[in-house]
């Protein structure tokens, strides 16, 4: 069974976006004057002058409405009014394009709409205006590991670190990218590290177990599993890589004891499969039989499931010294479709042919 991921993406940035202040810019209209006092005559002809006839203020600048527009977004933003703040936070970019908070406030907004791609560029953005910054590079590269470009994402993620080393999020987010890219190698130390800042994160645990049941040190999994659960709540995903890894050790009671928990909470045809296979190693083959069927009962285009009831038919048949051919039939049928749905299946074609 291919070896689950425990992924935890952390920490959507919670940007402070510093409020820009400007004083307003008022212009001052010069009118040509003699060099000498005026006469009597020329003040008495003059036209009078009211308030109405100056302007209040001068036709802004664009750095000025930019300052203006984000401190407008700031508010409507803090306001909860998302839509119009992110319609202020593109003005300010579009009047002055060196506003890295202008970028960060509309990425954060682009981001809670579920619009990953665009978040990713106004991050981007922020990070070149602030290259020494932590925020935006971490921020681009979770962007990317939601929209599974992880190449990207790690590099967004090794530069973030080279700000911040010791950034819990980043460790633990760059060793789950890296586990996808199914490179667990690349991610152990990052996923070491998070452990290392947080011993007590669960998910720092479990991401850790994920990565040492990829590399084959399943006991070493074991232990993190084990840590994982003594800090979160039991969860399917992460007891079927503990049951996984207890039968790459060979403790198949145990792993049968840490299935019934699985099954108990969320019956699943993973589930039963591992079931049987823990049940065929302890030699208690018609309990493994039963749930390696009830486990294409739940989902029959589950191929493990299949495998499983064809090699113990295959079974059967060998005790009845080949006479029950009824045996051999029904168990190339599973073989068959097990092949149908994972054709990367080479043991499982093997016995197609030996059987045949």
């Amino acid at each position: 069974m291919t070896h689950g991921h425990f992924k935890n993406y952390h920490r959507f940035a919670s940007l402070a976006l510093l409020a820009g202040t400007a004083a307003a810019l008022t212009g001052c209209a010069g009118g040509g004057g003699g060099s000498g006092p005026a006469s009597n005559q020329n003040e008495a002809s003059a036209t009078p002058v009211t308030v109405h006839d100056v302007p209040e203020t001068a036709p802004k600048t664009r750095e000025s409405a930019a300052l203006s527009s984000l401190q407008k977004a700031e508010a409507l933003a803090k306001a909860g009014m998302k839509k119009p703040a992110l319609i202020e936070f593109e003005r300010a970019i579009e009047n002055n394009p060196s506003l890295p908070q202008a970028y960060m406030g509309a990425a954060e907004i682009y981001r809670e709409q579920g619009d990953y791609e665009s978040a990713s560029v106004r991050y981007g953005q922020a990070a070149d205006l602030q290259p020494q910054s932590f925020e935006p590079r971490y921020s681009q590269g979770l962007m990317f590991q939601l929209l599974h470009r992880l190449q990207d994402a790690v590099r967004a993620y090794l530069k973030a670190l080279e700000i911040k080393p010791n950034d819990f999020d980043a460790n633990l987010n760059i060793a789950t990218a890296y586990l996808e890219m199914n490179e667990p190698g690349s991610g152990l130390p990052y996923a070491q590290r998070a452990v290392q800042i947080n011993p007590k994160s669960g998910p720092a645990h479990a991401n850790l177990g994920s990565i040492y049941g990829a590399l084959n040190r399943h006991q070493d999994a074991v232990n993190e599993y084990r840590q994982a659960l003594e800090q979160v709540e039991l969860s399917p995903p992460l007891l079927l890589n503990l049951a996984n890894s207890l039968g790459k050790v060979g403790r198949y009671d145990e792993m049968v004891n840490t299935l019934n928990q699985v099954i108990k909470i969320q019956p699943s045809a993973a589930a039963y499969e591992r079931m049987g296979f823990a049940e065929f190693k302890l030699y208690k083959y018609d309990e493994a039989l039963k749930n390696f069927r009830t486990s294409v009962e739940i989902d029959p285009n589950y191929a493990p499931g299949h495998t499983g009831i064809g090699v113990c038919l295959l079974n059967e048949y060998e005790f009845s010294k080949r006479q029950n051919d009824a045996f051999r039939s029904e168990a190339l049928q599973h073989l068959r479709t097990s092949v149908q749905l994972d054709p990367r299946q080479t043991y499982v074609i093997d016995l197609i042919n030996k059987y045949r």
